[in-house]
């Protein structure tokens, strides 16, 4: 991931997840989209659901993988927009989880009511999968990623459970 949408992760559970992007002014992209009516693209709404669901499969894997890809989405529907100075509510919830292929049903909402929802699909893996040699990289990956959920739970890591 080279950039993190989410500003917070707000509650986690086994099979479900609920995380929030504040939209600000003072986001790049809303210079350009739309001039004189800003709002977030839908690609980057969808990319929080992502982020959402890729942080649920990593917490119920127990950081278990270096990898979190997205594969695929479906059934993709916006009903609003994403005006800066609102915050987008993301609930993400494992549907189905079949080896290393998890699907999720997400939904966003803006006070309260649902603006877009999807259903994705991620997979996981290591990279030591097809190179041997790579299990030093997949620590640096993991413990990476265990200190950003960290961050995003507004948690010292030590005190983050999984």
């Amino acid at each position: 991931m080279r950039f993190v949408l989410l500003d917070r992760i707000t509650s986690i559970e086994q099979n479900k997840i609920c995380a929030e992007k504040k939209l600000s002014m003072a986001e790049e992209y809303l210079a350009d989209h739309f001039p004189g009516f800003p709002v977030m693209p839908g690609v980057l709404i969808l990319e929080s659901m992502i982020q959402t669901s890729a942080w649920l499969m990593r917490v119920n894997s127990d950081f278990a993988h270096s990898m979190v890809l997205f594969k695929e989405a479906k059934a993709v529907r916006y009903k609003g927009f994403v005006a800066p100075g609102q915050t987008l509510s993301i609930e993400s919830t494992v549907h189905q989880s079949e080896g290393n292929v998890w699907t999720f049903k997400c939904e966003g909402f803006i006070d309260g009511k649902s603006c877009c929802n999807a259903r994705l699909s991620l997979i996981q893996f290591n990279l030591q999968d097809t190179n041997p040699g790579s299990a030093a990289e997949d620590e640096q990956i993991v413990a990476h990623y265990k200190q950003l959920f960290g961050l995003l739970q507004h948690k010292p890591l030590s005190a983050v459970s999984t």
